[in-house]
């Protein structure tokens, strides 16, 4: 135990996160000996803050530490409905960021309407599968693709209308265009590269896409060249925005609360694939990046 100022508190590393973005910031504004990024579910051990009695819980970036002292700056509470039968690891999957990453873009960026059909890749991983069982919940027609006949097997679980497995599918063209003949008014890019060229000529006119990562291109050690997607975006009016999620920071306490609903009701199911010890969190995030994982990857202590 440590001795606390005013205000500081302990926290010790309950689950933590691994995630595609910390390949990419990773890579572009952190040096070696740096601590890695992240965002961790953690327990109040000592506390001179009244906000964060010992024994409550907080979500936290605090990044791949066991430990950490903090004057309690970004600290989030778990939400005091949580349910005592409810794992914590989910704060950090479909009731956290991945959870709230599907609200944003599907809400905010793409602005999806009832009726509208939906492409998202990556669709078995933390955020894809969220995106397409909130996308059902509105109404929409859910296509997605996975790179595994698990992980197609699962999104079929989840209510997905059109599934197929990228990798033994042949045609990328010809699978999408067998899942809606008549193309897509939303698309929730997770991977990026190439295909993604191919489902922009997919997409119906006036197509919206909501661009939230790049995961094919995170290794890549130079910059991908063509193909250009301006033609075919000006011939459909296709509209594509990038996004992050701390535009949204204010809503965050209402998103999470309406995602909590979900999962309690039964609207949102989640699976995760869990990592034991901390010493394993390198193993986790490479079999992460991997695509081994279905559903949220987290690492339990």
């Amino acid at each position: 135990m440590c001795a606390l100022l005013f205000a500081e508190v302990l926290l010790e590393a309950v689950f933590l996160s691994v995630d595609p973005y910390m390949r990419l910031f990773s890579k572009i504004s952190m040096n070696e000996g740096d601590v890695m990024i992240g965002s961790q579910v953690a327990k109040v051990i000592q506390s001179k803050n009244p906000a964060f009695p010992v024994g409550s819980h907080v979500v936290s970036n605090s990044g791949w530490r066991t430990h950490t002292l903090s004057d309690g700056t970004g600290l989030t509470p778990i939400l005091p409905e949580w349910p005592k039968d409810m794992s914590l690891s989910l704060a950090l999957g479909a009731i956290g960021m991945p959870g709230v990453t599907a609200v944003y873009g599907i809400e905010d960026v793409l602005g999806l309407q009832k009726g509208e059909t939906l492409l998202v890749n990556a669709a078995a991983g933390a955020v894809g599968s969220v995106v397409g069982q909130i996308a059902k919940i509105k109404g929409c027609k859910v296509v997605g693709s996975a790179g595994s006949d698990a992980k197609v097997a699962y999104l079929k679980e989840l209510g997905f209308d059109e599934v197929f497995n990228y990798k033994t599918v042949g045609s990328l063209e010809e699978a999408l265009r067998k899942a809606s003949p008549e193309g897509y008014d939303c698309f929730f890019e997770n991977v990026g590269g190439p295909s993604s060229f191919i489902v922009l000529q997919q997409m119906k006119n006036f197509g919206r896409i909501a661009v939230c990562g790049s995961i094919s291109t995170y290794n890549d050690s130079e910059p991908q060249t063509g193909p250009y997607p301006y033609s075919i975006m000006i011939i459909k009016e296709l509209k594509m925005e990038g996004f992050l999620i701390t535009r949204w920071q204010h809503k965050h306490p209402e998103t999470l609360t309406r995602l909590l609903a979900w999962v309690k009701e039964g609207k949102l199911q989640c699976r995760e694939h869990v990592t034991k010890g901390f010493e394993n969190m390198p193993a986790a995030f490479m079999g992460m990046m991997r695509g081994e994982n279905i559903g949220k990857a987290v690492v339990a202590v």
